[in-house]
């Protein structure tokens, strides 16, 4: 088992792109998601865990001036690469410290895309949130979607997940569950020269429940509201009053 950022930079992030499938559908449904927070007037906007621009490029595309922070810089150049002169300003960093790149309360905070899992252990969590509620202007949105690993605990050959596979790739994770951690385990298979290899690379992701989330925007001051995401993600969205 390896550390979240080494099993993007070696084994995720250079088919993530890849993995997400129809670009024009996944931005599509970015879009409408955004609709989906009732965001108010253009503004600051933080994209924290940005990757290739999901949500970053539909921001910037309303109005928004967007710091889009990743730590795999691969991903963060396809943003650039699709940016054209958008107000985006990409950073390659912790996004634990990403108030050291924000100079100014912001209207819109974003961690999408089941990001808080991928965060060390459970006061990483605590801290990224209190640094948003933080940092958010009167009225300012913070939004985070991630999957809830613990109301529902796969069993069996349920813990097997086809993600995407095509005629020369085929990427299927498998999940163990522990007690505040899942495993998950990327079997990659590729095929190179008429034949099929497979790479395996695995990582650990949080359990996070959702009302541990609520419960610390809640006390720092957010009104809370809890639907489904893309995916059948928790979202979790909290306004600063």
């Amino acid at each position: 088992m390896t550390t979240t950022i080494a099993h993007y930079q070696t084994h995720l992030g250079p088919v993530y792109t890849w993995m997400v499938g129809d670009l024009d559908a996944a931005f599509a449904r970015s879009r409408a998601e955004l609709d989906e927070l009732r965001l108010s007037s253009p503004g600051v906007a933080v994209d924290l865990g940005a990757g290739f621009g999901l949500h970053s490029l539909p921001l910037a595309e309303r109005g928004y001036t967007v710091t889009a922070i990743d730590a795999y810089e691969p991903l963060l150049d396809e943003l650039r690469s699709r940016s054209a002169s958008l107000p985006i300003k990409t950073i390659v960093g912790d996004l634990l410290a990403f108030r050291a790149y924000v100079q100014q309360p912001v209207d819109v905070i974003l961690c999408m895309g089941d990001t808080l899992t991928h965060l060390p252990d459970f006061p990483a969590v605590d801290s990224l949130l209190d640094a948003a509620a933080s940092s958010l202007r009167p009225g300012g949105v913070f939004a985070a979607t991630f999957r809830d690993y613990v109301s529902r605990t796969l069993q069996r050959d349920d813990r097997f997940i086809p993600v995407r596979s095509d005629d020369s790739r085929i990427l299927t994770c498998f999940l163990e569950y522990g007690d505040d951690r899942v495993t998950v385990h990327d079997l990659l298979h590729e095929k190179q020269q008429g034949r099929w290899r497979q790479r395996v690379s695995s990582y650990c992701k949080l359990r996070l429940p959702p009302e541990r989330v609520v419960e610390r925007l809640t006390k720092l001051g957010l009104a809370i509201r809890v639907d489904t995401g893309m995916n059948g993600m928790t979202r979790v969205v909290g306004v600063r009053s």
